[in-house]
């Protein structure tokens, strides 16, 4: 402000005293300033090369080499457990009593029947249970003993117990550790066989929630001399009813303790159970002769007594070639894995 007072004053003494001047205002210099700034901008590309590798995959095949002589064959080994030589067999059917059983009837008489005529002359006895342990534990009924018919067995099915419990496992614990009366006809010195017929699966849950515990109790008794056999419902896919079963009506605890001794299984839709029946009557006694699986070429044949090449010379055993089978002059002795090792040709399938 100071300035352009005496800008102003310069001027007016100028005009005053005649004399003028020229002049003017410097305001400065515009510029146009471009500031450039430099930016590097860094890509990564990555890039993907595919590469062929070469991939071996080791697989084990067949092969025939021809040593210039006669084809050997195949190997096949048949086997099985020696029963314990027992004095006499005490033998127990424990029978699902629900409703759905009656359809079973026929089958069942049929089946006890065939056992009734497989088992030896003497020193058998049979009993029949429901799989019910509240109606097993109060049974009381004489055993079926030899010169009882299938008239007595029928007589005997139809006055025992029935319940609706499908525990077949702890039926078999309570008749015989609970129930008095079994101690007047079961022999501690004897053989035991126990036949399960259900339709429905084994469902035990006081004192054998686990098979396993069911196996090892039943192993433990009669010294070991112990059989099962299994009359029960199959897996669909094996199934032979016309209606295959539901999963949960499989018996597979049953099957279970039934594989666990060897034992006979026996699909409950078969319209037939005399052959399995029969075939779990005489698993009971020590085998004499073995029925080979295939058709053996004769020079071949071995036998083994637990892992041990049994009498090479054939004196305590031979061959029939007639009905393929093995059979002992020396019967071997209870408990011995029997092993049975042979040679055979294929039978070639040509389809007509």
């Amino acid at each position: 402000m100071a300035y352009k007072l005496r800008l102003l004053a310069t001027i007016a003494a100028a005009m005053l005293s005649g004399c003028w001047y020229d002049y003017g205002i410097v305001t400065g210099k515009t510029e146009t300033v471009v500031e450039t700034e430099t930016v590097v901008i860094t890509e990564t590309v990555t890039e993907t090369e595919v590469v062929e590798v070469p991939v071996y995959i080791e697989v084990e095949v067949p092969v025939y080499i021809d040593t210039g002589f006669d084809d050997p064959g195949l190997i096949w080994v048949d086997s099985f457990v020696q029963p314990n030589t027992v004095d006499g067999i005490d033998i127990l059917w424990v029978i699902d009593t629900s409703g759905s059983m009656y359809r079973y009837d026929p089958q069942l008489m049929a089946g006890i029947e065939i056992m009734l005529s497989a088992l030896p002359p003497t020193s058998w006895r049979l009993a029949m249970i429901s799989n019910d342990p509240s109606k097993a534990v109060l049974e009381n009924q004489f055993p079926l003993v030899p010169g009882d018919d299938i008239v007595d067995a029928d007589a005997m099915y139809s006055a025992m117990g029935r319940g609706g419990r499908e525990e077949g496992f702890d039926a078999v614990y309570e008749y015989i550790v609970n129930n008095s009366y079994s101690s007047t006809w079961m022999r501690p010195d004897a053989g035991l066989l126990v036949v399960f017929v259900s339709d429905e699966e084994e469902q035990s849950d006081d004192h054998f929630i686990d098979v396993a515990d069911f196996i090892s109790w039943y192993r433990g008794l009669r010294g070991g001399s112990v059989f099962v056999a299994s009359i029960v419902n199959h897996d669909a896919a094996e199934s032979l009813c016309l209606y295959p079963p539901s999963y949960l009506d499989v018996g597979h605890r049953y099957m279970e303790a039934t594989s666990a001794f060897g034992g006979n299984i026996i699909d409950i839709c078969a319209d037939d159970w005399t052959a399995g029946v029969a075939d779990a009557a005489a698993s009971i006694e020590p085998h004499e002769s073995w029925p080979l699986t295939h058709q053996a070429i004769a020079d071949s044949v071995r036998v083994f007594i637990n892992g041990v090449v049994l009498d090479p010379s054939m004196t305590t055993w031979y061959y029939s070639e007639t009905d393929n089978t093995v059979y002992f002059t020396t019967i071997p002795g209870g408990s011995a894995l029997v092993e049975i090792g042979y040679r055979y040709y294929p039978v070639t399938d040509t389809g007509s």
